[in-house]
C-alpha cells in the first residue's frame, strides 16, 4: 500500500495533516537541502511530536515522495497544448523552474517514476501530448528522451550553483581564477579543439543554453515521429 493508499488518521489531539508535513518538509528542504529534512525536525517546526508523524508518513522516503509529488503541481501547464513541441517545451521550461524554486528537486529527479496525482498528471498531458503521432514504443522513447536531456541539464545547472555557493566564487571568478592554468595547457597545442571553444565560443547563459538543448532534441524527437497508416 502506498502513502497515497493509506488513510490518514484522526486530527486529534491537535490539527495535523499530511497536506501540512508536506509544507513544513518542503520549507526546510528550501532553507538546507535533503539533508534538513528528518521526521523529527519536520515535527518540531509544527510543533508536534515525532511519533505522531509515523500515523501519517512510515518514512523519510514516502515524505520525499510526498514532497516531489508537490512540486509536480507546479510543473503541471496551466492548461493543454495542441501542439506537440510546445507542450513538451512547456514541460522542460516549467521543470526547470520549479526546480530553481526548490534546489533539492535535482537529487530527486529520474528514477524510478513518482505515483502521486500530480506526477500522474504531468505524466498523462506529456504522453497525451504525443498520443498518435507514432507507435507507442516511439512515443514511450521520445518521452525518455526528453526527460533525460531535461533532467541532464537542470541537475548540470543546479550543480554549478552549488558550487558558486560553496566556493564563494562566480562563474566568471572561477574563470578567472584558473584562466593561469587553462591558457598554459591549451598553448601546448595538444588541445586544437578545445582550444578553439574556448577562445572562439559564445558564451550563453543557463536559461538560453537549456532552451537552445531543448530545442536540438525536439527537432531529433521530431524526425523519429511519424503518423501511422490508417
Amino acid at each position: 500500500m502506498t502513502v497515497w493508499d493509506r488513510p490518514e488518521p484522526p486530527t486529534r489531539p491537535a490539527p495535523l495533516d499530511r497536506e501540512r508535513i508536506v509544507a513544513a518538509a518542503i520549507a526546510l528542504a528550501d532553507e538546507g537541502g535533503l539533508e534538513a529534512v528528518s521526521l523529527r525536525k519536520v515535527a518540531a517546526r509544527l510543533d508536534a511530536g515525532p511519533m505522531r508523524l509515523y500515523g501519517y508518513i512510515s518514512t523519510k522516503e514516502e515524505l520525499f515522495d510526498l514532497m516531489v509529488d508537490e512540486v509536480h503541481a507546479e510543473i503541471l501547464p496551466e492548461e493543454r497544448s495542441g501542439d506537440w513541441r510546445e507542450a513538451l517545451r512547456t514541460h522542460g521550461h516549467r521543470t526547470r523552474q520549479a526546480t530553481l524554486r526548490h534546489e533539492w528537486l535535482a537529487d530527486l529527479l529520474g528514477g524510478r517514476p513518482t505515483l502521486g496525482p500530480n506526477a500522474l498528471a504531468v505524466g498523462e498531458t506529456t504522453l497525451a501530448a504525443l498520443d498518435g503521432l507514432a507507435d507507442l514504443d516511439t512515443v514511450m522513447r521520445a518521452v525518455e528522451t526528453v526527460g533525460a536531456y531535461i533532467t541532464g541539464a537542470i541537475r548540470r545547472e543546479i550543480a554549478n550553483l552549488r558550487a558558486e555557493r560553496a566556493t564563494g566564487l562566480s562563474k566568471h571568478d572561477w574563470q578567472r581564477a584558473h584562466g593561469p592554468h587553462l591558457r598554459r595547457m591549451l598553448d601546448t597545442g595538444r588541445f586544437p579543439a578545445l582550444s578553439k571553444a574556448v577562445y572562439d565560443g559564445t558564451e550563453v547563459d543557463a536559461e538560453v543554453s537549456f532552451a537552445t538543448g531543448l530545442d536540438w532534441v525536439l527537432d531529433a524527437v521530431a524526425a523519429k515521429l511519424t503518423r501511422p497508416p490508417a
